[in-house]
C-alpha cells in the first residue's frame, strides 16, 4: 500500500454571497475530487488546537501526525532546518518577511501594510534587497539569512521568543499598534524601510506597476525543533514536495527526503503537474512509501482576498495534481490511500488564517465506497464524521 496527501493550504473557506453563499471551494470545478468522494470518506478534522495561533506550522504538524501542542516550537525555526542555517541551543529564529508598506510622509508606525509577500515577490529580487538590509543591519547577535520569495531568516544569538504579529494577519491596517516591543527588532524593521524604500530595485518595481519590498517584518520566533523521525514513528519512508521552506524544514526535522520540483514556486502558476508526477515517480519508481505534496496558492490568493484567483488555484490543484495522481497509481495498479484536506481556512473575507475544522477526503483504492457526494466544507459537515484532534487523522490514513 501506498500513501499520498494532498495538501491544499488555506483551501478552506467560508460561505460568500458574491457566488452565492458558496465557497470557492463549492464553486470551483473539481470533476476529480468529486469523483473521488463519491468512493471516499469524508469527514471535518481539526487541525489547530485550542489555544494555539491558526498557522500552517501547526496546522501541517498536525496533517503529519505530530501534536503540535508536544512539537511545535516556532515556525521560523523549522524553515532555518529547510535554508540550512545551524542553529545552537540558545539561538532564536525570526521569519523576517519583505512587506510592502504605505508610502506617505508619516512616521513608520504611521504606516499602512498593503502586502504581505511584496507581490509574491522573486527570490532573486528579494536576495538584493536582503543584502542590502544586511549589509547595514547585521552584526555579532542578528544574522539575515535568504530563504525563498518573501520568506526570509533573522537569527538571533542568545535572544528571547517574544511576541510578534504575523503580517498577514494585519492587512490594510496601520503597523504601530502591531510593532514589536523588543527595541532592537523594532529599531531594524524602521531602519530597513529607509534602506529599502529607494532602493533602486524598488524603484524599477514601481515602474513596472510592481509593489515596492520596502521594508522587513519580524514574526514567528521560536527555538530550535525537535521532531521524532517520521519512519520511526509510522514505518513508512516519506517524501516532502513543497515550494515553501516551512515545510521543507518540517521534512528534514522529520528525517524526510525533500524533492525540489523545477517550477514549483509556492505561487498559482506553479509546476502543478511536475509536484505531482514527482510523487508518483517517488512512490513507483524509488520505493518509497508515503507521499506528501503540499500546494500554497489557495493560501496565497486567500491573503490576496482575490476570489477568482483562488478558486482557479483549487480548480488547478484538482486537474493537475489529485489527476495525475489517480491516474499514476491507477495505471501502475498499485493500491494506494489518498488523503486530500486544507491546513486551515484562509477565508476571503478576512485575508488571514482562522481555527475552524477543515474537510478531509479519504479515498483507498482498495476499499471504495458508493455514495453520492461532493468534497466541500458542507459535505464535510453533514457526513458526521469529525476528528477533534486533526494529528490522529494519519492514524486512519495509515492504518493496515
Amino acid at each position: 500500500m501506498k500513501y499520498v496527501v494532498v495538501l491544499g493550504d488555506g483551501m478552506a473557506d467560508e460561505p460568500i454571497a458574491e457566488i452565492g453563499g458558496k465557497t470557492p471551494l463549492m464553486q470551483a470545478k473539481t470533476p476529480v475530487m468529486d469523483e473521488l468522494a463519491g468512493k471516499s470518506v469524508i469527514g471535518l478534522a481539526a487541525t489547530i488546537p485550542e489555544g494555539m495561533n491558526p498557522g500552517s506550522d501547526t496546522a501541517n504538524l498536525a496533517v503529519l501526525g505530530y501534536n503540535p501542542k508536544q512539537y511545535y516550537t516556532g515556525r521560523s525555526s523549522l524553515e532555518a532546518l529547510s535554508i540550512g542555517v545551524p542553529m545552537k541551543d540558545t539561538d532564536i529564529a525570526l521569519r523576517c518577511n519583505i512587506v510592502t508598506l504605505s508610502e506617505e510622509d508619516v512616521p513608520y508606525g504611521e504606516r499602512t501594510i498593503i502586502d504581505h509577500s511584496s507581490g509574491e515577490i522573486s527570490t532573486a529580487d528579494a536576495a538584493v534587497l536582503l543584502e542590502a538590509v544586511r549589509k547595514e543591519l547585521a552584526d555579532d547577535i542578528y544574522s539575515y539569512y535568504v530563504g525563498t520569495s518573501y520568506r526570509h531568516l533573522l537569527i538571533w544569538d542568545k535572544g528571547r521568543v517574544v511576541p510578534l504579529t504575523p503580517p498577514h494577519d494585519i492587512l490594510g491596517k496601520k503597523i504601530g499598534g502591531y510593532l514589536p516591543g523588543e527595541e532592537k527588532l523594532r529599531e531594524m524593521m524602521e531602519k530597513s524601510y529607509d534602506i529599502l524604500n529607494n532602493h533602486p530595485l524598488n524603484i524599477a518595481r514601481a515602474e513596472q506597476g510592481l509593489h515596492k519590498a520596502n521594508s522587513i517584518w519580524f514574526w514567528g520566533a521560536g527555538t530550535r525543533p525537535a521532531l521524532d523521525n517520521f519512519e520511526e514513528k509510522t514505518g513508512k519512508r516519506g517524501v516532502m514536495i513543497s515550494a515553501v521552506d516551512l515545510l521543507k524544514g518540517i521534512a528534514i526535522g522529520a528525517g524526510m527526503k525533500v524533492i525540489e520540483v523545477p517550477g514549483a514556486d509556492g505561487t498559482l502558476h506553479t509546476n502543478y503537474t511536475g509536484k505531482a508526477q514527482a510523487a508518483v515517480d517517488a512512490l513507483l519508481k524509488d520505493g518509497y512509501d508515503f507521499a506528501y505534496i503540499h500546494v500554497e496558492a489557495p493560501d496565497e490568493m486567500g491573503h490576496q482576498g482575490n476570489l477568482a484567483n483562488k478558486i482557479e488555484a483549487i480548480e488547478s490543484l484538482d486537474s493537475k495534481v489529485v489527476r495525475t495522481v489517480v491516474e499514476g497509481m491507477k495505471a501502475a495498479g498499485e493500491p494506494y490511500r489518498l488523503l486530500i484536506m486544507p491546513d486551515h481556512p484562509t477565508p476571503i473575507r478576512c485575508r488571514t488564517h482562522t481555527s475552524g475544522p477543515v474537510p478531509f477526503l479519504l479515498y483507498d483504492s482498495t476499499r471504495e465506497q458508493k455514495r453520492i457526494g461532493f468534497y466541500n466544507e458542507a459535505e464535510a459537515e453533514d457526513s458526521g464524521i469529525f476528528y477533534p484532534e486533526g494529528y490522529r487523522l494519519i492514524d486512519t490514513l495509515l492504518e493496515k
